[in-house]
């Protein structure tokens, strides 16, 4: 309980937070040469949270009729229509474009939640990844649990292996699911502590479908860190983050059966550790192939805005304002 109200606290708090001056120049140099003149906009977003957007996922497993109609009155829509590859009747994610959240629900023990706040750029992946019944999963860095609760939103893997390395991370997802997820469900879920680096090893040729969305450097947080000396260390260490990536991709690789597909997401708008990690393993690894996701890309642009120019397999939401969704970069492989 402690856990769940000091992140609370933490969100309340990020309104009132002070931007990092050495993560916006580091990004300014960065992101300029990047994205050109679009980081003007993305920078503009990503520095006021108060034009920051929050989707609301229902919890199919605490329905409440009560609660959607309370979000058609407050002007919330859903958030994903049309043609979209998979898409499943259960998922119900519903949004506004105007700034701001939802009331956030306590965590109560024994009690479900009847919906999670996110960025709604977060379930791209999951809608990548398309899981379906009976199918054996792999969350390879779970936490906080969001893109989990997602899959289950979705379908019931056969089983459904959820991990996390970090041990307060670790603690948080426990949470999340044991807030969303029924009993008798609970039981197909494994939920881990390995170094998600050896877990191809462990478990060769175990899953069906894999998602790595992997540690990066979450644009939207580290803007905000408040302490100097912690945010200098993070932007030392953003070099070796990539090489971090790869090794999880790699992993994940192993892990999965040939005709498994695995998704690759990331909350940072940072080529080195986006496509350049997805070429890296294309060029390094035979036996993967990239899937082309561009018709889910299609199909979802009314609501997100997409970086031009990138590859089929892969896609960069861009955070505007209306539109505040992402960063979120998504790239499919399939093993073969």
């Amino acid at each position: 309980f402690l856990l769940s109200l000091k992140l609370e606290n933490k969100t309340k708090g990020k309104l009132q937070k002070q931007l990092c001056q050495v993560v916006l120049d580091h990004f300014e140099k960065q992101y300029t040469t990047e994205l050109g003149d679009l980081w003007t906009g993305v920078r503009d977003v990503l520095t006021h949270p108060l034009c920051w957007q929050y989707a609301v996922l229902l919890n199919k497993f605490s329905q409440s009729a009560e609660l959607e109609n309370t979000l058609h009155v407050k002007g919330y829509h859903p958030a994903f229509q049309g043609p979209l590859p998979y898409l499943p009747v259960s998922l119900k994610c519903y949004i506004r474009r105007t700034p701001g959240r939802f009331p956030a629900q306590k965590h109560q023990a024994g009690k479900l939640k009847e919906y999670y706040l996110l960025n709604a750029a977060s379930l791209l992946p999951v809608l990548a990844l398309e899981v379906k019944d009976g199918e054996d999963v792999l969350d390879l860095c779970a936490a906080p649990g969001g893109k989990s609760v997602a899959v289950l939103q979705c379908a019931y893997p056969g089983n459904f292996h959820c991990n996390e390395y970090d041990d307060l991370r670790s603690r948080w997802l426990k949470q999340t699911i044991e807030s969303f997820i029924p009993d008798p469900l609970i039981n197909l879920i494994t939920v881990s502590k390995l170094d998600g680096r050896q877990i191809g090893d462990l478990k060769p040729a175990l899953y069906d479908k894999v998602l790595v969305d992997a540690p990066c450097s979450n644009d939207r947080s580290w803007l905000f860190t408040s302490d100097i000396q912690q945010a200098t260390l993070r932007l030392m260490q953003r070099k070796e983050l990539s090489s971090l990536q790869f090794q999880l991709l790699r992993s994940a690789i192993k892990a999965l059966r040939p005709g498994g597909s695995l998704v690759y997401s990331t909350c940072t708008l940072s080529k080195a550790e986006n496509s350049d990690v997805i070429n890296l393993i294309l060029n390094s690894c035979s036996n993967v192939m990239p899937i082309d996701i561009s018709e889910m890309a299609e199909a979802v642009s009314q609501e997100f805005t997409f970086l031009s120019g990138t590859q089929k397999h892969e896609l960069l939401v861009l955070p505007e304002k209306g539109r505040a969704w992402g960063p979120m970069y998504v790239a499919k492989l399939k093993k073969i």
